[in-house]
């Protein structure tokens, strides 16, 4: 099920009345949401300033998370399926079931995971960042042309 954002339908209507024409038709880079992926909380739980946050994340066949970053550490096991994570230098890591997962934080660590099998790709991940921080920044695509 795809997700509509309010804004998406406000937004271009509000801008076509008050920004001028030359710039709404400059190209732009918009990040790429997530498509065909569910999340679930399965824990939270602050200290110190620390959130620390376990979710499950399943990506569908043909799904991926969107282009995006994140602030904290990430450590995950891929549960089922078969994830495929594309970096900016456009380089695939291709993690099978029972594969764990890490991800650095910050802007230079920008990556996309993908289902590129016939089975869901189920992942239980760990969070742990500053508190408030998103759990993810999304960013455009670096230019790897994939979804």
């Amino acid at each position: 099920m795809k997700t509509v954002r309010w804004f998406a339908l406000i937004l271009p209507a509000t801008l076509a009345a008050t920004v001028p024409a030359a710039l709404i038709s400059s190209p732009t880079a918009f990040a790429t949401p997530a498509i065909n992926t569910e999340v679930v909380v399965i824990s939270q739980a602050t200290l110190d300033g620390v959130e620390y946050i376990t979710r499950e994340i399943t990506i569908q066949p043909g799904g991926s998370t969107g282009w995006h970053f994140h602030d904290g550490r990430v450590f995950g096991v891929v549960r089922s399926g078969t994830l495929t994570r594309t970096f900016a230098d456009c380089t695939d890591v291709v993690s099978p079931v029972g594969s764990a997962v890490t991800e650095e934080s910050g802007p230079d660590h920008v990556h996309n995971g993908r289902n590129l099998g016939p089975d869901p790709v189920v992942l239980w991940v760990d969070y742990i960042q500053p508190a408030g921080a998103p759990l993810s920044v999304e960013v455009p695509d670096p230019g790897c042309a994939i979804g």
